[in-house]
């Protein structure tokens, strides 16, 4: 007969897989990539196109493959491109938000070893509800060249 401490421990990965499975209902992820690194690159892109049933918010990204993971903002301003972290990204319902090369992305970085074309990276999304509620949208992202700027070989 299992521990008390085992019983818990199965109980949270229960929940935390039926959230998922109700975020991966409500939120859909296509076409995700991200850009293949050099060696000693530390940093690097990924991009996809969300779409959530409901009006939700990309509030944190989470990944194996490096120490920090942030949703970006790249914009011109004053004739100056700049990048910045944002803390969250709405996804209004029905509408697809495309993370992308030059707009919103993920920015992966601190990377714990280089990424090559053709790697699966995985990436989790937690997006929030109006109501508060988080959930996990779990992902694998086709690592693509150094130079597809569209997701495109």
């Amino acid at each position: 007969m299992p521990d008390m401490k085992t019983v818990l421990k199965c109980g949270v990965i229960l929940m935390l897989s039926a959230a998922s499975l109700l975020a991966q209902a409500e939120v859909t992820v296509k076409d995700a990539w991200v850009r293949a690194t050099v060696p000693q690159q530390h940093a690097t892109g990924a991009f996809m196109q969300i779409q959530a049933s409901s009006d939700m918010r990309l509030v944190e990204v989470q990944t194996t493959v490096a120490g920090v993971a942030e949703v970006h903002e790249m914009k011109m301003d004053n004739m100056v491109m700049k990048m910045r972290a944002v803390p969250q990204l709405d996804l209004p319902a029905g509408k697809t938000v495309e993370l992308k090369p030059g707009g919103f992305h993920l920015m992966l970085m601190d990377l714990k070893g280089q990424i090559k074309a053709g790697d699966s990276v995985p990436l989790m999304l937690i997006v929030e509800t109006k109501d508060k509620k988080r959930a996990v949208v779990e992902v694998k992202a086709k690592a693509r060249a150094l130079n597809a700027m569209d997701g495109k070989m």
